[in-house]
């Protein structure tokens, strides 16, 4: 787990520990306005920032517009990423998730930033839908928040243990897959197949299933 998310400093990062139900905002960042759009429009009370792990200029500056305007009402966190890691940008998305109290309303914003990490921040939503509110796009052109669909992976608890046996290595024969999850070996070819049509799964030549970073994501 990142340092910036872990249980040590929970108090400190999650201030709604006292009861309070308050609006969150986690947000690419790139362009400023896009998130003081979503911010003002929704009412945040804080808000978390996924960022490069060497921001450029523009990153920089949007960051320093942000923390003037509304550092001082909101609190404002940072998630540092690696650009181009889908998987990593997801898990550390997923760990600030899960940090978050329930009763708390986590929106999110994919507007701007690298595509990775919007697709990162998108994947991770989809981990944890049950805690997000909304996913929203602002529309450069017109200013317009538009709210995208709330999906999942909708996986079954079979394809679920299938997928955390395959991604630690644990896969040693499909009959000995078949006892631990007690399901019949139909069954299981059945659920394989489903998870390879979703692009979760794939066959490596000699090494047997493997999980995509899509199925990495899924497990997480």
């Amino acid at each position: 787990m990142n340092a910036l998310f872990n249980e040590n400093t929970y108090k400190e990062y999650n201030l709604d520990k006292t009861g309070v139900i308050m609006n969150v905002l986690i947000s690419t960042l790139y362009s400023f306005e896009p998130v003081i759009l979503c911010s003002t429009k929704i009412g945040i009370d804080k808000l978390i920032l996924i960022i490069d792990n060497k921001p450029n200029e523009k990153q920089n500056e949007s960051l320093k517009l942000i923390k003037e305007s509304l550092g001082k009402v909101v609190e404002v966190k940072q998630i540092k990423t690696e650009v181009y890691d889908i998987v990593r940008v997801a898990e550390e998305v997923v760990n600030a998730i899960d940090l978050e109290s329930d009763k708390n309303n986590v929106y999110v914003n994919i507007t701007g930033s690298r595509r990775t990490q919007a697709l990162g921040l998108l994947f991770a939503s989809y981990s944890r839908l049950e805690k997000i509110k909304n996913i929203v796009y602002v529309v450069e052109e017109t200013k317009q928040m538009i709210y995208l669909p709330k999906l999942s992976f909708n996986l079954t608890n079979s394809q679920k243990q299938i997928l955390i046996y395959i991604n630690n290595k644990e896969l040693s024969s499909l009959n000995e897959l078949s006892n631990k999850i007690k399901i019949s070996r139909g069954m299981l070819y059945r659920s394989i197949k489903e998870l390879k049509d979703l692009g979760l799964v794939y066959d490596e030549e000699g090494e047997g299933y493997r999980l995509s970073d899509a199925g990495r994501i899924a497990v997480m």
